[in-house]
C-alpha cells in the first residue's frame, strides 16, 4: 500500500532547506479570544510520498500552525520553553529524532531527546556505573483500558529477553516499559511492537497519555461501556500525522478501524476546536503544553485513582444499569517540586454531566482549553491543574462550554468509592473465569516470567495490566484453573491471601538505577521497607491482617501517586524521604507533607510512634489515614518528638509475668543486655507471640 505521509524523512531536514518558511511561534491565543474563528498564520512545508525517493517531484502544502494574536506586529512574543521551540522546528515531531537515531553515537541530542517521547521512549543511562555514560532507551507501551492482546504479551517477552535487561515492567498506567533497548536496536524493537498489534505512540510526551479504566474483564454493561469509551478517547486524542510511522516503519502504514463516531467528534470544528487543513487537528504543531491523563471507570470502582487525572470520566447508569451518560472530574495531578509551594499535587474537582453521546465532544473541548490557556513558558506549572488553580472551576468551566457547544449538566450523585484491586479468582460472566495476580512493584523477571510466558502462550489467553502493577490473566475455561493454580505457585505467583497485606497495595516506581530524575531508592528500597513496616506492626501489637496503603517514589514527580498513599515516601536526597500522611484506602483524599528529609535508617524513629497510637487511640474502623487526618499534623509530631518506646503495662494491672525466682532471674540478664527491664522484655516476648498467632500471621 503506498501512501503520502506530511514530512517523510526525506524531506523532513527543514531547519536550512533554503524553500521552506518556518514562523516563528507567537503565544497560543488568549481565552478572551474566543471568537472561535481561529487565526492562523500559513507556515509552508513540502510533503513526499513516504515511497518516494528523494529526487520525487514535490508539492506545497499549506498546514494551519498554532494561532496567534490578531496584530502581532504589537505583540511583545511571549517566552516559550525550550521544549516548545523543539516542537516547532521538529515537522511534526519527525526532526531531528528522524536523524539522530541513525548516527553510529549511543546517544541522540537534547532536541531529538525531547521529542522521542512523543513516540514513547526515554533516553536513559545507568547511574550505578562510573566513567563514561552508557546509554539506553525505555519504551513504553500504550494500552487503553490495560488490554493487551496475546500476541502482544508473546512478542514484548521476546523483546525483554533479545532487546532489553530481561525483565518486563508494568506501570501505574497499565502499559508495558521495556528497559535498556541500545540506539541502534531501536527500530527493530519499535517495528516489532507495531507489527504486533501493539504501539508506543504517545506513551511519553505533550499529548494524551494512555487512557486508564478498569482491568477487570467483566461482562456487565457498565464496564464494558467504560473500557470502549476508554478506547474511543485514546482514539480520538491519538496523533494524526504519520510521524510515528514515518520514523519507525519508513511510513507505513498500519490501518485500524476506529468507530464512526470517533472520526466525526475529531473531525468536528463547529465551535473552533479544530486546525483547518492542518495533519494534526486538535494538536496543532505545538501539541499540548504537558502530559495529558485521563481515566474511565464505573461508580464504586476507584481501581484507576480516578482523582488523580487531568480528566475524570465515570459511567452513569440508569436503575436497570444501562448507561445514560458521564459524571467529568478535571483538575487532577501528581507532580510537584521539592520545596516549591507553588507546586503542588491536586484531586480533581466536579466539572458537570454530559449525556453519553457528547463525551468524546467534551473531552476535546476540554483538551482544547488546555492547550490554548496552558502554560508553555515553564513546564513546572504547564499542567491542566495550574490552568484551573489559577482561575477556578466556573472560569474554567464557563471557557470549556464555549468549545463544547453546550451547558454541563450538575454532577449526578454517586456511591462511596472503593479500591478494587481484582487479584485472585473471578467470575468473567461469560462463563470463564480471570484470575488477578500481584507482581511486586509491577517486575516481571526471572522464573515468574518465564512462568507467565508459559501459561499465557499454552492457553491463548488474553492479558490485562492494572493501575496497581498487577497483571490479569482472563478468559480462563474452568478446567484450566487448577493446572494453572499450580504452575503458577511454583513460580511465587500466589493467591491473594497467602501475600503480605502491606505488599499488596503497595507501589513504588523504577527511580535507580535507570531514571535520570531518581534522588533516591523506590523500587530496589521498597522491600526492605516494608519488612521494617511489619516489624514495627508487630513491635507495637498491629496483627498480620491489618494494613496500610505505602507508596514510595524516587522523586517528587509522583509516577507511583504516593500523595494519595496513606504513607508516602517521596524521595528528597540520597537515602532520604519526605514523609507524606492522610490518604485513604480508597484513594479519595490527598495526603500532605509531615516531615522532610528523614533518613532511610531513621523510618522507624517515625513509623513506630505513629502505628502505636494508631493502634490505641484509633475509631472503629478507623485507617491509618484517616487517624492521621483526625488527630493532626501538630499532635501527630508532639507524639514522635516525645517517643521514648512503647508504655509498659503498670503494676496496677496485677498481671503476674514471672512464675518462679529463676524465670525471673535469666530475664532480667537478658533484658539488661538490652537495656531493659525485665518486665519491658516479657511484654514483648508475649506481644510478638501474640502476633505471630492465627490471628495474626497464621491467617
Amino acid at each position: 500500500m503506498t501512501t503520502t505521509s506530511f514530512g517523510a524523512t526525506s524531506t523532513a531536514v527543514l531547519k536550512d532547506h533554503p524553500n521552506v518558511q518556518i514562523g516563528s511561534f507567537q503565544g497560543l491565543k488568549s481565552a478572551n479570544s474566543l471568537a472561535l474563528a481561529l487565526q492562523t498564520r500559513p507556515v509552508h512545508v513540502f510533503s513526499a510520498s513516504s515511497s518516494s525517493s528523494s529526487s520525487s517531484s514535490t508539492t506545497r502544502t499549506l498546514i494551519r500552525a498554532v494561532s496567534t494574536p490578531a496584530k502581532p506586529e504589537t505583540v511583545t512574543e511571549p517566552k516559550r520553553s525550550k521544549v516548545e521551540i523543539f516542537k516547532e522546528q521538529s515537522n511534526y515531531i519527525r526532526y531531528p529524532l528522524n536523524e539522530e537515531i541513525l548516527t553510529d553515537s549511543p546517544n541522540i541530542n537534547e532536541a531529538a531527546t525531547q521529542l522521542i517521547k512523543f513516540h514513547g521512549s526515554y533516553q536513559q543511562y545507568n547511574r550505578d556505573e562510573r566513567g563514561a555514560k552508557s546509554y539506553s532507551f525505555m519504551l513504553r507501551t500504550k494500552n487503553p483500558c490495560g488490554k493487551v492482546p496475546n500476541q502482544l504479551y508473546l512478542t514484548m517477552d521476546d523483546l525483554a529477553d533479545q532487546f532489553g535487561i530481561g525483565t518486563l515492567r508494568l506501570t501505574t498506567r497499565q502499559t508495558f516499559q521495556l528497559h535498556g533497548v541500545l540506539k541502534k536496536d531501536l527500530k527493530t524493537v519499535m517495528s516489532s511492537i507495531i507489527r504486533n498489534m501493539g504501539s508506543t505512540l504517545g506513551a511519553c510526551g505533550d499529548l494524551n497519555r494512555n487512557v486508564l479504566a478498569p482491568a477487570a474483564p467483566l461482562v456487565r454493561k457498565d464496564y464494558l461501556f467504560a473500557q470502549q469509551t476508554a478506547e474511543n478517547i485514546a482514539a480520538l486524542l491519538t496523533p494524526q500525522s504519520g510521524f510515528y510511522y514515518d520514523v519507525w516503519v519508513d511510513g507505513e502504514q498500519f490501518l485500524t478501524v476506529e468507530p464512526p463516531e470517533v472520526t466525526k467528534a475529531r473531525n468536528d470544528n463547529s465551535h473552533g476546536t479544530n486546525f483547518p487543513d492542518s495533519p494534526e487537528p486538535i494538536y496543532g504543531t505545538q501539541f499540548l503544553p504537558r502530559k495529558f491523563k485521563i481515566a474511565v471507570t464505573v461508580p464504586t470502582d476507584n481501581s484507576v485513582d480516578i482523582l488523580t487525572n487531568d480528566i475524570g470520566v465515570v459511567v452513569v447508569t440508569d436503575d436497570n444499569g444501562e448507561p445514560q451518560g458521564f459524571n467529568i472530574y478535571v483538575g487532577g495531578g501528581m507532580g510537584r517540586t521539592h520545596r516549591l509551594e507553588t507546586t503542588f499535587p491536586r484531586l480533581a474537582e466536579p466539572l458537570g454531566y454530559v449525556p453519553k453521546e457528547d463525551i468524546l465532544y467534551a473531552v476535546k473541548a476540554i483538551v482544547v482549553t488546555q492547550r490554548e490557556n496552558g502554560r508553555r513558558d515553564d513546564r513546572k506549572y504547564s499542567r491542566l491543574k495550574y490552568l484551573i488553580s489559577s482561575w477556578g472551576i466556573e472560569k474554567f468551566r464557563s471557557v470549556v462550554e464555549q468549545y463544547y457547544g453546550k451547558k454541563f449538566e450538575p454532577n449526578r450523585e454517586l456511591p462511596e468509592w472503593e479500591f478494587k484491586s481484582y487479584l485472585g479468582w473471578h467470575e468473567q460472566g461469560d462463563g470463564n473465569l480471570f484470575c488477578g495476580l500481584h507482581v511486586d512493584n509491577g517486575r516481571i523477571a526471572g522464573k515468574m516470567k518465564k512462568t507467565l510466558r508459559e501459561v499465557i502462550e499454552k492457553y491463548g489467553l488474553g492479558v490485562r495490566l492494572t493501575p496497581n502493577q498487577n497483571i490479569i490473566l482472563s478468559d480462563i475455561r474452568n478446567a484450566w484453573r487448577r493446572p494453572i493454580t499450580t504452575t503458577l505457585a511454583q513460580a511465587g505467583l500466589l493467591h491473594p491471601r497467602y501475600i503480605d497485606p502491606l505488599n499488596l497495595t503497595a507501589m513504588a516506581c523504577p527511580a535507580m538505577p535507570l531514571c535520570p530524575l531518581a534522588i533516591t531508592e523506590a523500587e530496589r528500597g521498597i522491600p526492605n521497607i516494608l519488612k521494617r513496616v511489619r516489624a514495627v506492626f508487630e513491635k507495637v501489637g498491629l496483627r498480620y491482617s491489618e494494613s496500610v496503603v505505602i507508596r514510595v517514589t524516587g522523586c517528587p514527580n509522583g509516577c507511583a501517586r504516593p500523595y494519595m498513599a496513606e504513607l508516602g515516601l517521596v524521595g528528597d536526597g540520597p537515602n532520604s524521604y519526605q514523609i507524606w500522611l492522610g490518604g485513604t484506602p480508597n484513594q479519595t483524599s490527598l495526603a500532605r507533607s509531615f516531615l522532610n528529609k528523614v533518613k532511610v535508617q531513621d523510618l522507624e524513629k517515625v513509623l513506630e510512634p505513629l502505628f502505636y497510637h494508631w493502634k490505641r487511640k484509633r475509631q472503629s474502623k478507623e485507617s491509618f489515614g484517616a487517624f492521621a487526618n483526625r488527630l493532626g499534623f501538630e499532635t501527630l509530631q508532639q507524639l514522635v518528638d516525645k517517643w521514648e518506646g512503647p508504655v509498659v503495662a503498670s503494676s496496677r494491672h496485677n498481671l503476674k509475668l514471672f512464675a518462679d525466682k529463676e524465670t525471673y532471674e535469666a530475664m532480667d540478664k537478658l533484658a539488661k543486655l538490652q537495656n531493659k527491664s525485665a518486665h519491658q522484655l516479657a511484654i514483648e516476648v508475649i506481644r510478638n507471640f501474640v502476633a505471630s498467632q492465627p490471628n495474626g500471621k497464621g491467617e
